[in-house]
């Protein structure tokens, strides 16, 4: 099984990282993936080159083991998009180990946007993330792939949606960005390696 979290991390902080780590021990995960896109196609693009981006992921994860740094779409051209990425991952692993794809609740909702979201889960499983007590609307088009059950997911590699409760922290990139600019410490909200590579760097100051 392989768990994998997309992001531009610009920069990655504690959050995302909390994130992975619930992710990896809900489903006793050793290997969850987490992925800097080079060309979000439905945001700004990010701040940090990539070569950045990828050094601060792996400075932060540098202690946990389970949390792996992955530059497979930094290597692509063109947009990242989540169906041409999990089409690599088919093509290395096979037909059969799963795949469990996380992303956020508010990503979630718009899932219907994304580029040929009708695809993905014939390519892996869904792990939508959220806050305590949040619930999705009834008679969606998700409801029939809907599972709470995590052994659902380790005995098939595709096709369930699986909602997962997280420690909610309430910290954004772009609020990281806007305190470096402003010359304020982002210190506690990310990992010390991180903001001292941006401080080394002297990035986001301008």
């Amino acid at each position: 099984m392989i768990g994998i979290l997309g992001g531009t991390f610009d920069p990655i902080h504690h959050a995302h990282l909390r994130t992975a780590l619930e992710v990896a021990e809900h489903f006793g995960i050793s290997d969850m993936r987490l992925i800097p896109g080079k060309q979000p196609p439905h945001r700004p693009q990010p701040i940090a080159r990539p070569e950045q981006r990828l050094a601060m992921l792996q400075a932060a994860i540098a202690s946990e083991p389970r949390l792996q740094a992955d530059d497979r779409e930094l290597r692509r051209d063109g947009h990242s998009y989540s169906f041409d990425t999990l089409q690599t991952f088919r093509a290395e692993v096979g037909n059969e180990r799963p795949l469990l794809f996380t992303l956020g609740f508010d990503a979630f909702l718009h899932f219907e946007r994304w580029h040929r979201w009708d695809e993905i889960l014939a390519l892996a499983h869904l792990v939508v993330v959220h806050r305590p007590r949040y619930s999705l609307p009834p008679n969606g088009w998700y409801e029939p792939f809907l599972s709470t059950n995590p052994d659902d997911l380790r005995a098939t590699p595709a096709g369930r949606i699986y909602l997962l409760s997280v420690t909610a922290l309430d910290i954004s990139a772009t609020h990281l960005r806007m305190l470096l600019k402003q010359g304020k410490s982002p210190r506690y909200l990310l990992p010390d390696s991180v903001l001292d590579y941006i401080q080394r760097h002297q990035l986001y100051c301008e």
